[in-house]
């Protein structure tokens, strides 16, 4: 069950983000393939938002979904706030819902997030605390009134102590939240000097508030892999969240945990990174980006094969512990 919503979301998602960029620069053929192949697998969630590819994913996202008419199909997506339009949140909020509606050729979306960070004070494109609660929360349940949306959704960045006073607040139904092996700290404490951003237990304040949990930045944009190399179709390597401060240095600690393949706990990096992000139970679906038919099959075979095991957690432990002292 996702939270309190009724929802019954599929372990993993299918992202249509640009990242990966299948659903955004990807040939309409294998964006066919891809979505037919999930639907078959049962895979009921699609995440997009317009700043995906300027509203190619929605548009891409709508086209296939149009031409499968699933049962059962669950669509979210997202809006963004520049600094430029503070002055007119709920008027912006109401634009971007009605443009991704055009887009996606649908009528209402499932779960409708906030995409900026969320921060104590606001300033530059993150919004406060109080901008949240007071003007982004109103204009969002208008819509929902409106029936353009089912549930109310956050991505889970910004500062430790706004997003825990969001998610407390109970005005919102979904977060997006970066969990993966560099940084566990949405359901771990992370130790004293460790590289990251910690985010002092946020499942915990997930679960008291039932909201529902969509694990985002599981591969840490594509850090783990463990390989350099990115396919023609994904996107360079974009900023981390929630871990380094650099791509590169995502990618050196990602490597470093390679004796989970070498000591046969998966069969790849990736494989153990998917797997890692569905053991902890507050998790209610995952997005792993896709460049590829391939890609995503890959990502389905590994959540197919369950959770890791305890032993493989806590070599995961005994491994990450090595990042203590580090620079971000």
């Amino acid at each position: 069950m996702f939270g309190r919503t009724g929802l019954r979301l599929s372990v993993l998602g299918f992202g249509c983000g640009a990242v990966g960029g299948l659903m955004v620069r990807g040939s309409a053929a294998d964006q066919d393939r891809a979505v037919g192949k999930a639907l078959d697998a049962g895979i009921n969630y699609f995440d997009t938002a317009v700043q995906y590819g300027n509203g190619a994913s929605e548009t891409n996202l709508g086209r296939v979904l149009r031409g499968f008419r699933p049962d059962g199909a669950q669509v979210g997506t997202k809006v963004r706030i520049s600094s430029t339009d503070v002055s007119r949140i709920a008027a912006v909020v109401t634009e971007s819902l009605d443009g991704s509606l055009r887009r996606l050729a649908m009528d209402h979306v499932d779960i409708f997030h906030l995409h900026n960070e969320i921060t104590v004070n606001g300033g530059g494109e993150s919004l406060s605390v109080a901008q949240v609660l007071d003007q982004v929360v109103p204009a969002f349940q208008a819509l929902r009134q409106a029936g353009k949306t089912r549930f109310l959704g956050i991505t889970a960045i910004g500062d430790t102590a706004a997003l825990h006073q969001v998610v407390d607040s109970g005005a919102f139904d979904s977060a997006q939240v970066s969990y993966n092996m560099l940084n566990p700290s949405a359901a771990t404490p992370l130790p004293p000097g460790y590289p990251a951003q910690d985010y002092g237990h946020l499942f915990d304040h997930t679960q008291k508030a039932g909201v529902g949990v969509v694990g985002i930045r599981v591969l840490a944009a594509g850090a783990l892999s463990g390989s350099a190399e990115r396919h023609p179709t994904a996107s360079p390597p974009p900023a981390p969240i929630g871990s380094a401060y650099s791509y590169s240095s995502d990618l050196d600690r990602a490597r470093r945990l390679m004796p989970l393949v070498t000591e046969g706990f998966a069969a790849s990096l990736a494989e153990a990174a998917i797997r890692f992000a569905i053991t902890h139970k507050a998790m209610g679906t995952i997005l792993v980006g896709m460049a590829t038919v391939q890609e995503f099959e890959g990502s389905l075979a590994a959540v197919l094969k369950g959770p890791l095991p305890r032993a493989a957690l806590d070599r995961l432990n005994a491994l990450t512990s090595g990042f203590v002292g580090e620079q971000r």
